[in-house]
C-alpha cells in the first residue's frame, strides 16, 4: 500500500507532489532543493546548500522511521558540475560508512535557482 509521507522539519512541497512516498519497506523522496521552512533558499555556497538539502532529507527519513544509514540510492543534481568536489566533501560527511549508490547529473537549471538538489531511496 502506498503512503504519502511528510515532515515537520523539512519544507512543504512547492508544487503538486509529495515530499516522500512509502511503498512496502521503501521510502522514495522527491528531489529536495535547499529550501528552509520559510520557503527561502539561502544565498550560500554549494557546501551550505548541500548541508541544508541533506539535513532536510535526514528529517524526512527520521520522522518516518528510517535514517541516512538506510539510504540505498541517491541522485544528485548540480547546477554546475564544477561544484562537484565541494558538494562531494559535504555529502561524504553524511555518508561516510555506508555510502549508497549515487548518480550525479548537471542540470542547466533547478527550481528557485538552487545550486543542488538530491533525491533518494531508503528502506
Amino acid at each position: 500500500m502506498k503512503k504519502i509521507l511528510t515532515s515537520v522539519k523539512a519544507p512543504l512541497p512547492i508544487g503538486p507532489y509529495s515530499v516522500a512516498v512509502k511503498y512496502s519497506n521503501l521510502i522514495f523522496t522527491s528531489c529536495q532543493i535547499p529550501i528552509d521552512r520559510n520557503g527561502n533558499i539561502p544565498e550560500g555556497s554549494i557546501s551550505e546548500q548541500t548541508t541544508l538539502v541533506i539535513e532536510n532529507l535526514k528529517s524526512i527519513l527520521e520522522e518516518n522511521g528510517s535514517s541516512l544509514d538506510n539510504v540505498l540510492k541517491t541522485t544528485v543534481f548540480l547546477k554546475d558540475i564544477n561544484d562537484f568536489a565541494e558538494m562531494n566533501k559535504v555529502y561524504g560527511e553524511y555518508f561516510m560508512e555506508s555510502a549508497p549508490a549515487r548518480t550525479t547529473i548537471e542540470l542547466s537549471n533547478l527550481p528557485k535557482n538552487a545550486k543542488v538538489g538530491i533525491e533518494l531511496i531508503a528502506y
